[in-house]
Parts: C-alpha cells; sequence; structure tokens
C-alpha cells in the first residue's frame, strides 16, 4: 500500500507563493506519473498539474505559467511551486501518484487559502 504525506498548504496572500510537497512511500513499482489536484468547496475535483517519471508535465490552462511542478524519482515526492496565487485558486489540494500497473494512490489534502 502507497502511502502519501502531503505538505506547504496554509493561508497567503492574493499574489503570494506556496511550495506543496507530497512524499510517497511503501510502492513495490517505480511511481509512472505523479501530480495534484485540488477541489474547492462545491466543485469537483480538478486537475492541476502532472509529471511522469521522465518529468514531461501538464498543465491546468488555469495554472499554466504561475505554478511548476516538479519530483525526484529517487525519493518519490514531488513538490508544486505556485506563484501569483488568485483567490480562485484556494481549495483543498490533493497529491496524487500512480504506477505502471496502473493503481492509483491520493494524499489527504492539504488546505490552500488565498485571500484577496
Amino acid at each position: 500500500q502507497v502511502q502519501l504525506v502531503e505538505s506547504g498548504g496554509g493561508l497567503v496572500q492574493f499574489g503570494g507563493s506556496l511550495r506543496l510537497s507530497c512524499a510517497a512511500s511503501g510502492s513495490k513499482f517505480r511511481l509512472a506519473v505523479m501530480g495534484w489536484y485540488r477541489q474547492a468547496p462545491g466543485k469537483q475535483r480538478e486537475l492541476v498539474a502532472t509529471i511522469t517519471r521522465d518529468s514531461t508535465t501538464s498543465y491546468a490552462d488555469s495554472v499554466k505559467d504561475r505554478f511548476t511542478i516538479s519530483r525526484d524519482n529517487a525519493l518519490n515526492t514531488v513538490v508544486l511551486q505556485m506563484n501569483s496565487l488568485k483567490p480562485e485558486d484556494t481549495a483543498a489540494y490533493y497529491c496524487y501518484v500512480a504506477t505502471y500497473y496502473g493503481s492509483g494512490y491520493w494524499g489527504q489534502g492539504t488546505q490552500v487559502t488565498v485571500s484577496s
């Protein structure tokens, strides 16, 4: 069973920055994809950014040019650097990883709140 531990959420003012980290442990297999999703109250969970093992990245249009995702394959960690934060970025952010065999795992979520 894969365990994901997230950190780095919090309260920040409009235009500020936060850095989210997620550490994965317990996987018997290499992690193919690591990423971040978010869910705001009353809304569906949505993809924020993903990164493959060879560092191919994908971003939601709403965060392009503001957020940067990176990973360390040796440590099984993924980081989301969030800059120029807006109130609409307020949500619970969830780390997600998937193995090459298709198994997916979610973190417990970390709250990000951006004040205007």
